[in-house]
């Protein structure tokens, strides 16, 4: 290959390619655009892409722009914006609006600052870190927001301390066992000698302590409670988010709009262009009117019913005989060359079930350790559950993107859940007095702004919304979110799923081999002791 280039042309493209010889290299020219425009150049001539770069870009400093629009506009390849990467930080958007971002499944991967590791009630310039909504601000209700927020706070904040104290009284360090680096045993705290052990097993038994008081007492923080969250992601999926938060009601979404347009305008201009031109404007136009269009139908049909308390309910799923036919005949599709998806359900139906589940049983078997995602054939079943439980754990299974989410305004309808060391602690009277306070501030700006609303309300508040996913996206969800280190709200509630599934589903669900349902009473113990021993071999 080197033949191709000549002395001069060699050296240039080792600024801009990892290899000069070899069949797979790494595009590494600094300017996010000609990458992109490189791959998608290369698509469409039989050149080496090195001999596109020294042939159409080298010379034409605006060669990435010019192809990128010219392919996006003459042919439509709305693909090619996923050629272009970018990186961002946001900081200092609340819970509402993060939400919102982390909608968007395909494309984006997000990082979020955590409510079990880091305490809120840190203040800048003397208030604590919470939304001021200008709407909000600019109302009649300005007081009534801001003393609610700050009631969180200060309730929030005042506890922390006596919190992580009971959690340390109640769960003694004496209770757990720490490995002894002289003999490699576990033994309890006070038969360890080695001052660096008893250095290691305090670090351990303190942030594990410090995290389970901090998830207990997460559920007081309001939405508007102030976070930062990581983006990363291509020109296509960042586009589709600056239109959504365009289109939204909230001015706190439209603001993030423009904030993040401005930044990808540095890095990759070219890729996000459309989200605010007349089809990004028409498209923040039909989202608009896809939202009154359902909230007029809404309004005429569906009769309101409030429901409190918690629920973890399976409302739709298919019979057990025919779903292990599909995931059957998927099974054996890969591997019966010359035969019809359909010859092989019609022979499939035919197997005793007996045979059926002996064959399913083969596949869960050589299942070994949960990061062996069964196969996509376990794709071809799926289960709608019909979930209300706290906002604070609703965002550990937004996480969640391989599935189909929908959900509702946040509100204060559905009562909230208080965790048993709360009223253990005696300070069940200043958390029912926090939500109280919350509801009635609630109550009357929803009358006006039911959106801007939502920012007041806090995570211990229960949440409607429904979860769609197959089989083999289940055993993923709920094998992760049982492991012991997991919030026990929603440990809890993927092992009802579990449980849901296996009632309907008693030999399917055995794919789901790796679910814990046990319960754990210092839930980041283990984990801490696992995180101590990688310092330690990174030290070494």
């Amino acid at each position: 290959m080197l033949s191709e280039f000549s002395a001069k042309e060699k050296k240039i493209l080792s600024n801009h390619f990892s290899n000069l010889d070899g069949s797979v290299f790494a595009i590494i020219t600094p300017r996010q655009v000609d990458r992109g425009a490189l791959m998608s150049r290369y698509s469409r001539t039989d050149k080496s892409m090195r001999r596109i770069f020294l042939d159409e870009f080298l010379k034409n400093k605006n060669r990435g722009e010019e192809f990128y629009k010219r392919v996006l506009l003459e042919y439509g390849d709305d693909s090619v914006a996923e050629l272009g990467e970018a990186q961002i930080a946001i900081e200092g958007l609340s819970n509402i609006a993060v939400k919102k971002i982390e909608d968007r499944r395909i494309g984006l991967s997000y990082l979020e600052k955590s409510s079990r590791y880091v305490s809120w009630n840190k203040k800048t310039n003397g208030n604590y870190r919470f939304f001021r909504d200008p709407v909000l601000n600019d109302s009649r209700f300005a007081d009534v927001y801001l003393d609610s927020c700050n009631f969180s706070f200060d309730v929030y904040s005042k506890n922390i301390d006596p919190m992580i104290k009971y959690v340390r009284e109640r769960y003694s360090i004496e209770k757990y066992s720490f490995k002894d680096s002289k003999d490699g045993k576990e033994k309890s705290f006070s038969k360890l000698t080695k001052e660096s052990d008893i250095k290691s097993a305090n670090m351990i038994y303190r942030g594990s302590t410090k995290a389970k008081a901090l998830d207990i007492l997460r559920g007081l923080l309001p939405a508007s409670t102030l976070t930062n969250v990581g983006i990363t992601g291509n020109g296509r999926a960042f586009e589709y988010l600056l239109t959504i938060l365009a289109s939204s009601d909230l001015d706190e979404e439209r603001e993030l709009a423009s904030k993040i347009k401005k930044e990808l305008d540095t890095t990759i201009k070219a890729f996000v262009s459309r989200s605010d031109d007349k089809y990004g404007k028409a498209f923040q136009k039909y989202l608009k009117q896809v939202k009154k269009t359902s909230k007029s139908i809404v309004a005429k049909e569906i009769k309101p019913k409030k429901v409190s308390g918690v629920r973890t309910i399976l409302v739709d799923w298919e019979s057990e005989k025919k779903s292990m036919e599909k995931i059957l005949t998927s099974l054996m599709y890969e591997q019966s060359p010359s035969t019809s998806y359909q010859d092989i359900l019609h022979q499939v139906k035919k197997l005793s079930k007996e045979k059926k589940i002996k064959i399913i049983n083969s596949f869960i078997k050589i299942r070994q350790n949960r990061r062996h995602r069964p196969s996509r054939a376990f794709e071809s079943v799926y289960y709608t559950f019909d979930l209300l439980n706290n906002f604070g754990m609703f965002r550990d299974f937004h996480r969640h993107r391989a599935l189909t989410l929908e959900r509702q305004l946040l509100t204060t309808d559905h009562g909230y859940s208080i965790p048993k060391e709360i009223k253990i602690l005696g300070i069940d009277k200043d958390y029912k007095e926090c939500m109280d306070k919350t509801k009635e501030a609630f109550d009357k700006i929803r009358k006006k702004y039911p959106e801007q609303g939502q920012y007041v309300v806090n995570f211990a508040y229960n949440y409607p919304y429904f979860m769609k996913f197959n089989l083999r996206e289940a055993c993923h969800l709920i094998e992760l979110r049982t492991v012991p280190q997991g919030h026990v709200d929603y440990r809890q509630v993927a092992q009802q799923m579990y449980k849901k599934i296996n009632k309907v589903h008693p030999n399917l669900s055995k794919i789901i081999k790796f679910v814990d349902l046990k319960e754990y009473e210092l839930e980041r113990f283990e984990s801490e002791k696992r995180t101590e021993e990688k310092r330690k071999k990174l030290k070494k």
